[in-house]
């Protein structure tokens, strides 16, 4: 059973690695989709939402489809996510414009932010407490291998010739979605064979009912004779559990209950249960509608298509201002309501919030990392997409190593100093960052070491995050405790790439209004090239500019992440009794 239990965490964390593939994947061909789906190169703001839209999909689904896995099974709402990942990675391939390339994205986005959660519910189900912050490890590091990947990812495959097949391009960064539809169907194959079938109420109603067989078929055998049947109500000892019921993780203690009207209730870790099955189980619909209204609202209101003239557009005040509302209702509902999306009551506030701040702010650095050093990669140096993933490579490599390192050091200093010190270190490479110099092929190795710095600052912060919430939480709780350290780095993710890229595509119009683009009309050829040239070299000095100005912001976001890592737990700050 264990080789069995093996193999499940495997398939998960296969679906788990393809959703945060595609996460990170369209920032390495960002500037090619938009070429294809024609948006100008000095018009990049109108691709903004090709990553929010995934982005708001990703993170708005993701607690509420994992309480539905809960009411439906795990098995079958893994397959249905499964099957809208293929059908939006063919929305986006087929795109030919703006509107069908980020409906395609945000399908994959609602289809990959759920296979998370349900993943890590699969895995509360078949694991007990002792080894379940192993696995939940395992599928945590399927979800940042993907980040790691994702850009390089996108570069080799973006990297397959231009193939015509009756008219329809599968080459290019088209083949990045394409080889998403059999991919998915060999995960859907693999889930099939392994994830058990039914919701977790029915099989630990099974179970207790194997059990409660069993213990009547050792008093018949005991007693000589049929035992007389047992009041309504009444609670009878029965033998622990099996290894093969201990392997599934449906019966967690030695004691059944009988219930009315055919029900058995099953006393699971200290609490009773009913387990007549997953089907009545409530799911916070009005938590989830409320917290995608929030982030759509906030995501929108900082959508600006034309920053000409101005930083938000005509709506974006009101929108923010009403996202935030709808935030604050949010929070309001999930204090009061019997069911949250995150269920994180019995866990300490003020430094759980202050962790998973930590992890938001971390998450803005980090995307606007990966977008922004693959367009300077693409407009300055004048790299395609394999080779500016290979120079964002240098950061994502120190981040890996970092996060690796930041577990070690966590252990011995305590989080809150390696959290604090990663946010530092953070803001100190992105501060070097916006120094780089117009010519950045001239800068040689500087570029390479102010993105290890940058790297090495963010990766510390993983591991000390991760461990802070884990251990202010308790161990029921582990999962969703996990859980909401992803969803505060997707939002991060998603609110710090909508506002800083605001602000940088706003700085890049207003350095280029004042620019008229030379025409090849009225003018002999070298005058004309020598024009473009002009043109040209003041285009790159204000995409030089908006940069270095993003990177300085994202310093100051470091910043307050380090104040913030402040009131992380000390070690030995345990759970709330």
């Amino acid at each position: 059973m264990r080789r069995a239990r093996r193999v499940v965490l495997g398939a998960g964390g296969a679906v788990v690695l393809l959703a945060a593939l595609d996460a990170y994947v369209v920032v390495t061909v960002l500037v090619d989709v938009a070429a294809d789906v024609g948006i100008p190169l000095n018009r990049l703001e109108r691709a903004t939402p090709i990553v929010t839209g995934f982005l708001l999909g990703y993170v708005a689904a993701m607690p509420l489809l994992g309480q539905l896995s809960d009411r439906f099974g795990r098995r079958p709402l893994i397959h249905a996510c499964l099957a809208a990942f293929a059908l939006g990675s063919v929305l986006t391939a087929l795109s030919a414009g703006e509107v069908m390339v980020v409906a395609g994205r945000t399908v994959q986005g609602v289809a990959g932010g759920a296979l998370l959660p349900i993943t890590m519910a699969l895995i509360g189900d078949l694991w007990d407490e002792h080894e379940r912050p192993v696995a939940l490890g395992a599928v945590g590091a399927a979800q940042e291998l993907g980040s790691a990947l994702g850009p390089l990812y996108g570069g080799v495959v973006a990297g397959i010739p231009a193939t015509v097949v009756a008219g329809v391009e599968l080459g290019g960064w088209h083949a990045i979605f394409w080889i998403n539809v059999p991919l998915a169907a060999l995960a859907a194959v693999a889930v099939h064979l392994t994830v058990p079938s039914g919701t977790p109420g029915e099989r630990r109603q099974d179970a207790a009912t194997r059990t409660h067989g069993t213990v009547n078929a050792a008093s018949r055998v005991s007693g000589g004779t049929e035992a007389a049947p047992q009041a309504v109500g009444t609670t009878e000892p029965a033998p622990r559990p099996t290894a093969a019921a201990a392997e599934t993780g449906a019966v967690e203690t030695a004691e059944v209950e009988t219930g009315g009207a055919g029900a058995v209730v099953a006393d699971l870790g200290g609490r009773k249960e009913s387990v007549r099955g997953g089907a009545g189980r409530r799911v916070d619909v009005t938590g989830g509608a409320l917290l995608a209204l929030a982030l759509g609202l906030l995501v929108v209101g900082l959508y600006n298509p034309d920053p000409t003239e101005s930083l938000l557009p005509p709506w974006g005040l009101a929108l923010i201002a009403a996202g935030l509302v709808a935030g604050g209702i949010f929070v309001w509902w999930e204090i009061r309501s019997p069911v949250r999306l995150l269920d994180l009551s019995a866990a300490r506030k003020g430094p759980l919030l202050a962790t998973l701040a930590v992890s938001f702010l971390a998450g803005a650095a980090l995307l606007v990392t990966m977008v922004f050093v693959q367009l300077t990669a693409q407009t300055l140096l004048g790299e395609d997409a394999l080779g500016a993933s290979l120079v964002l490579a240098r950061f994502l490599a120190a981040l890996t190593a970092g996060a690796l390192l930041g577990g070690v050091i966590g252990r011995a200093l305590g989080e809150r100093v390696v959290a604090v010190a990663g946010m530092a270190v953070g803001a100190a490479g992105y501060w070097l960052m916006s120094r780089w110099p117009l010519d950045l092929e001239s800068a040689g190795l500087v570029v390479d070491l102010d993105l290890v710095v940058a790297g090495l600052g963010l990766g510390l912060v993983i591991a000390p995050v991760s461990s802070a919430v884990l251990r202010v939480s308790p161990a029921a709780q582990h999962g969703v405790a996990s859980a909401a350290v992803v969803v505060a780095r997707m939002m991060g993710m998603l609110i710090g790439i909508a506002a800083v890229s605001a602000w940088g595509f706003h700085r890049f119009q207003s350095l280029t209004a004042h620019l008229d683009t030379p025409l090849p009309f009225g003018v002999d050829a070298v005058t004309y090239q020598r024009q473009l040239a002009e043109y040209t070299a003041k285009v790159q000095a204000a995409l030089h500019t908006e940069y270095t100005e993003m990177f300085l912001v994202t310093a100051f976001i470091c910043l307050v992440g380090a104040a913030v890592a402040l009131m992380v737990p000390r070690a030995g700050a345990g759970v709330r009794r």
